[in-house]
């Protein structure tokens, strides 16, 4: 029984009824032959985009490559849309991303030619009631060897279309392949031609990387190659860095040990670009030598830079923000017995409930491949009952027991920035003790606050919190040497 789905032969041969070649072709004949159901189906013909259209009237046709969408009316997701492409052959990429020009009407063979990969430059039709390979760059042999070959010569295959250099990494991770000797010399000597890719492009590419089971592998291929310099520079300052006697990696490998237990755990992607990202700041901050080095302020130098590659990259701004976030809070203590109710509620204030989840996934993956017999992910489940003890607690002035029209009304305050100034006074003292989030005991407090100056009341309010917060984080930094 044939693999190829019912909506896919009918195109087949409908174009083949009416005279013409037709065959499926690349990454869907490539899962098939291995036992995988295709993401989405192409079709290759022998057919102009017009004699494509008339056979299909429902169809859109918007491009210069010759591709007609045929919309073919199934209700399943990979199959309501197929793409069918008439035999092309590609002029030269002057901006090696885009051919010159596109020409129709050539042999099967020579518009397999100009695919990028082996694995990808097979084509499949039914014969007889069998399926039939036409396979002239022997890709399945590489498949079966699981390696990511170019067509012919790797350098030419590169300089058509750079995107293609990151794409052998991504074929290489997803699919469980390593890079042919030829193809990966050629990869290296190339790297440089990523940069008159679009940002947007190579962010695609690097979120099937980060986002495969085997991402830890991704990203070290795209440092060996050279592509790694040309995506995240930044990264790759942390290569040869060592660390203090907290961890036994260098900057690098730690980073990217971090991510492969982050990917290990199925973690999203924000999450994932924040574990990769989140001691980018480390060699920035160091001071001092192994075992005592220290990179003190690296989670803020960190975030920073963060949010500066995410947005280079063309990232939506909602992952720059939420990844960059997770980067500078992912320092904490933690230490059963050391964590108070109070240390946990202005950890939430500062982090947000939305994102605690978040931050224990980071800092999770952080502690995991840190590469030291201390690594003890209990104590942040130890962290998260915490967390859930007091989550109903007040960790924000919308959930205090008074709002600014109470103040105003019993206390006779007029409209204005002292309103939230003693707001955030009363908030600083139910952080420290929830009992005091009582309306009678809040208004009592605020009517003591009401003729204080303002820049009196948000000092006090500020060195409420800081004087806290500074000594968690002198704790982490006798701790961690962080």
């Amino acid at each position: 029984m044939s693999k190829i789905p019912l909506e896919i032969t009918e195109i087949i041969e409908k174009l083949q009824n009416a005279g013409f070649d037709a065959y499926i072709v690349g990454g869907c004949v490539r899962d098939l032959l291995r036992d995988v159901e295709p993401n989405d189906w192409d079709v290759t013909t022998s057919a102009k985009p017009e004699e494509i259209q008339k056979l299909f009237p429902k169809n859109f046709y918007e491009n210069n490559f010759g591709t007609v969408t045929v919309l073919t009316g199934s209700k399943k997701e990979n199959l309501g849309e197929v793409e069918i492409t008439p035999y092309r052959t590609d002029s030269q990429y002057s901006d090696q991303r885009h051919p010159d020009k596109v020409s129709f009407g050539v042999s099967l063979e020579e518009d397999l030619a100009r695919r990028d990969f082996t694995v990808n430059a097979m084509a499949m039709n039914i014969k007889d009631g069998k399926e039939v390979v036409i396979d002239p760059f022997v890709g399945q042999k590489d498949l079966q060897d699981k390696l990511v070959r170019a067509v012919g010569n790797p350098a030419e295959r590169f300089n058509e279309d750079a995107l293609r250099l990151m794409r052998a990494v991504r074929f290489a991770v997803t699919l469980g392949m390593e890079i042919e000797q030829e193809t990966l010399k050629a990869l290296k000597d190339n790297a440089s031609s990523l940069a008159r890719v679009s940002q947007e492009r190579v962010r695609d590419e690097l979120i099937k990387i980060i986002m495969s089971p085997s991402a830890e592998k991704g990203v070290n291929l795209l440092q060996e190659t050279g592509l790694l310099q040309q995506i995240i520079p930044e990264l790759c300052e942390g290569v040869g860095v060592q660390q203090n006697h907290h961890h036994v990696y260098t900057v690098y490998d730690h980073n990217v040990k971090s991510l492969g237990f982050s990917a290990g755990t199925n973690d999203e992607l924000h999450v994932r670009l924040a574990v990769l990202l989140h001691d980018v700041g480390k060699p920035r901050t160091k001071a001092g030598e192994s075992p005592e080095a220290t990179f003190y302020g690296h989670d803020i130098v960190g975030a920073a830079m963060a949010r500066r590659i995410l947005a280079r990259l063309k990232f939506p701004a909602k992952i720059v923000e939420q990844s960059s976030h997770l980067v500078r809070h992912h320092l904490f203590v933690y230490d059963v017995g050391a964590v108070t109710d109070a240390g946990v509620r202005r950890l939430l204030k500062r982090v947000g409930k939305e994102n605690f989840s978040d931050l224990i996934k980071v800092r999770m993956a952080e502690r995991l491949g840190s590469g030291v017999p201390k690594a003890r992910p209990y104590r942040l489940r130890h962290l998260e009952f915490m967390a859930d003890k007091v989550s109903h607690d007040a960790i924000s002035t919308k959930m205090l027991e008074v709002n600014g029209t109470d103040l105003m009304q019993e206390l006779k305050l007029e409209p204005g920035p002292k309103i939230g100034a003693i707001m955030d006074v009363l908030l600083a003292e139910v952080l420290e003790d929830p009992g005091k989030n009582k309306k009678e005991l809040l208004l009592i407090k605020a009517d003591k606050l009401k003729d204080e100056e303002l820049s009196e009341l948000r000092k006090k309010s500020q060195d409420a919190v800081a004087e806290k917060q500074q000594q968690e984080e002198e704790d982490i930094k006798k701790k961690y040497h962080v």
